[in-house]
């Protein structure tokens, strides 16, 4: 027996049940691993609550996490027992062992700890495809970051300013706001007090931001929209205020010929090809200096409740994780 939160029905944080669950042995193109660090991410609270639909209940919650390899099923040729390795996969992530396909892993470089692990697979893979496919972030562009100091914030803002970028973020404290200018921000608009429209057109001097990373949602559109230069992206990944409420195709004409996506993760890294060109990319970015991986907060596993209530309300900053 091993230990998990799971979900038995969906709600607030304090349907997150920590109890005995069996972990079998794997198999065919399965690996059973020890968990060391497992990230906290918003898409948890999706789960949780129902907004993402769990292929049943009860389900483990949790979406990366970053371990050792302690037995491999049949087939599986490029992992051993002893393998240091990280993974995003949608759930079973809150547990302290767990069974999960081979092609799923990747192996952690030495420079690289569980910690980071467990939070750079979702985050950080997040961060690398907004950035690097959804749009292009090169030299010269401005862009604009919402919740620039969350876990996903701060690592996006460090790395478009890598890119050479201009960047502008959001956030909701002052202490928020000096987190974000240590980690790459240009300017930060404190939402609560500035209307960030107004101020993204004074920071620009009117001419806008190539893009927006809203990871946000309900709150913050339609100002996104208007933040935009013409033939500006929309990028909405997120939904930590609640989803973007349908809206008319015409209103991107209304703001200058904008595009506009709804991307997701599983579709940049649909394939083990992909998975690996983001984590190679990643883990470089890290090892190089590019990215400085914030892991501001630790929590027991036996704990996810009361990490949740502290990630829904805004109290958690960076990244955060929790320990089996």
């Amino acid at each position: 027996m091993t230990k998990a939160v799971r979900v038995h029905k969906v709600g607030g944080p304090e349907v997150l049940t920590y109890e005995d669950v069996e972990v079998g042995a794997p198999g065919a193109g399965e690996v059973r691993i020890r968990q060391h660090a497992v990230g906290l991410n918003f898409i948890d609270v999706y789960f949780r609550t129902g907004l993402y639909k769990a292929p049943g209940l009860p389900f483990i919650a949790g979406n990366e996490a970053a371990g050792e390899v302690l037995a491999v099923g049949s087939g599986v040729t490029n992992f051993h027992p002893g393998d240091r390795v990280a993974y995003y996969y949608n759930l079973g992530g809150y547990a302290s062992e767990r069974v999960i396909p081979a092609d799923k892993l990747v192996k952690l470089p030495d420079h690289i700890t569980y910690e980071q692990g467990a939070v750079l697979m979702l985050k950080g893979l997040t961060v690398w495809y907004l950035l690097h496919k959804t749009f292009k972030v090169e030299h010269g562009h401005r862009v604009l970051i919402h919740a620039a100091a969350g876990g996903i914030g701060l690592l996006a803002c460090q790395w478009a300013r890598a890119l050479g970028a201009h960047v502008i973020g959001t956030v909701g404290s002052k202490a928020k706001a000096d987190l974000a200018l240590a980690n790459g921000c240009d300017h930060v608009i404190l939402y609560n007090e500035e209307n960030f429209v107004e101020r993204v057109k004074q920071i620009s001097r009117g001419e806008l931001c190539d893009v927006v990373y809203d990871g946000v949602g309900k709150t913050t559109f339609p100002g996104s929209l208007s933040c935009l230069k013409p033939r500006g992206l929309f990028v909405s990944f997120g939904n930590a205020s609640g989803p973007v409420p349908p809206f008319p195709l015409a209103e991107l004409n209304n703001h200058g010929s904008l595009f506009a996506t709804r991307p997701k993760l599983n579709d940049y890294v649909g394939t083990r090809k992909e998975l690996l060109e983001g984590a190679d990319t990643l883990f470089a970015a890290v090892i190089n200096g590019k990215l400085h991986v914030p892991i501001n907060h630790a929590y027991a596993l036996k704990d996810a409740a009361k990490a949740h209530i502290d990630l829904e309300s805004r109290a958690t900053t960076g990244a955060a994780i929790l320990r089996p």
